[in-house]
């Protein structure tokens, strides 16, 4: 088949996702994709110029099988532009986020709208994919309230539809590049950050709890990889000076170091707020960390229900009692770690991809959809 993908925000996890199955996909993969910058504006207003450069593609590669919709893709709007052109042509959509249930915090405000752009773009798909089961229930479950803060025409009936057209397909990672799996023999647990320093991952939590351990004298080292703007670099600062050094990695990282960084962290953690996949915890995962994670979100599907114990928390208090034990039997702690690669390894995309492919051609009427199985760690729960 041929698939048009239609991504309005090519940057980071959106554009690896794109690219990987494209180069992962057994059918023909066309991109057709803008600059991920003006989020909101890619969002409300992207759909415009997605449409105009498909119909070229359309063109010159031939027409599509099926369209393949991302949520910063205003779907609806797309295809009432391009009804002439694609209006025969089977749409999917892929939830990687939603603007109905993501956090306001840091840069991101609060907008009824651009709720309605998410709401539009999964009734006018054909089929949904959610990247993990809590991303699917969540929005699911928030529909209604959400749908029923309008004066009226509340539209609330159509939320089992939604349901009934979607499945969870998780983000398919390169986990290969991570092969083989470093042996650990530094005697100093290296703790790994490797998040965004934005507000809905919450880096001012996390040095918080790191500067707590180091008055105790816990040993330690940590790596703190992550994008961060300039003002982000600046608010911290001054925590991640008082680190001194302990701070072994300090800014982000071009992926071989980024590799080698992965594959030497013992620990890896998560203060986020917003996370509805979480590729970054994967890879550490993959690579042989400790996981130490809210017990929220995404989250508890990653670890196996007998692990929630050492490895989920609900308080800053129970966050620093987990490092700390971590930290101190740490000859366990990379044990552990290493039983982590195998529960993850699902997400590789030598894996993923066949399930997108299938169900893609289930949407163009070519095949039976998969279930709707998260796949990898997931299923371990």
């Amino acid at each position: 088949m041929r698939i048009f993908l239609l991504e309005p925000y090519s940057t980071g996890s959106h554009r690896r996702w794109a690219e990987e199955y494209g180069a992962a996909a057994r059918h023909e993969v066309v991109p057709i994709t803008l600059e991920g910058r003006f989020w909101k504006w890619r969002l409300t207003g992207g759909h415009v110029t997605i449409a105009e450069m498909a119909e070229r593609a359309a063109l010159e590669s031939g027409p599509p099988d099926v369209l393949l919709g991302t949520s910063m893709l205003d779907l609806a709007g797309f295809l009432g532009l391009g009804r002439h052109r694609f209006g025969d042509v089977p749409a999917a959509l892929y939830l990687h986020e939603n603007q109905v249930t993501y956090p306001p915090l840091g840069r991101t405000r609060s907008d009824p709208a651009l709720g309605l752009v998410t709401w539009g773009s999964l009734l006018a798909a054909d089929a949904v994919a959610f990247n993990s089961e809590y991303h699917r229930a969540s929005l699911l479950e928030a529909l209604p309230r959400f749908l029923g803060s309008f004066p009226d025409e509340r539209q609330t009936a159509r939320v089992p539809e939604v349901g009934a057209k979607s499945v969870v397909l998780p983000v398919g990672v390169d986990l290969r590049r991570l092969d083989p799996p470093l042996g650990r023999d530094d005697d100093t647990a290296l703790i790994l950050w490797n998040h965004r320093w934005d507000a809905d991952k919450d880096p001012g939590a996390f040095l918080a709890v790191l500067a707590g351990l180091a008055a105790e004298g816990v040993p330690f080292r940590v790596a703190l990889a992550g994008e961060r703007l300039g003002r982000q670099a600046e608010q911290y600062a001054a925590a991640v000076a008082a680190l001194g050094e302990r701070v072994v990695v300090a800014g982000h990282l071009d992926d071989a170091a980024y590799r080698e960084v992965l594959r030497a962290a013992d620990i890896v953690v998560s203060t986020a707020h917003q996370e509805f996949f979480g590729v970054s915890v994967v890879e550490a995962m993959y690579a042989g960390a400790f996981p130490v994670l809210p017990s929220r979100l995404v989250y508890p599907e990653r670890i196996p229900v007998e692990m929630h114990r050492r490895c989920l928390y609900r308080t800053r208090r129970q966050l620093a009692a987990r490092l700390r034990a971590a930290v101190e039997d740490l000859d366990g702690t990379r044990r552990t770690g290493a039983r982590f690669r195998d529960l993850v390894g699902g997400f590789d995309w030598s894996e993923v991809a066949p399930r997108y492919d299938d169900w893609l051609e289930a949407v163009a009427g070519r095949g039976q959809a998969p279930d709707s199985g998260g796949g990898g760690a997931d299923s371990a729960t």
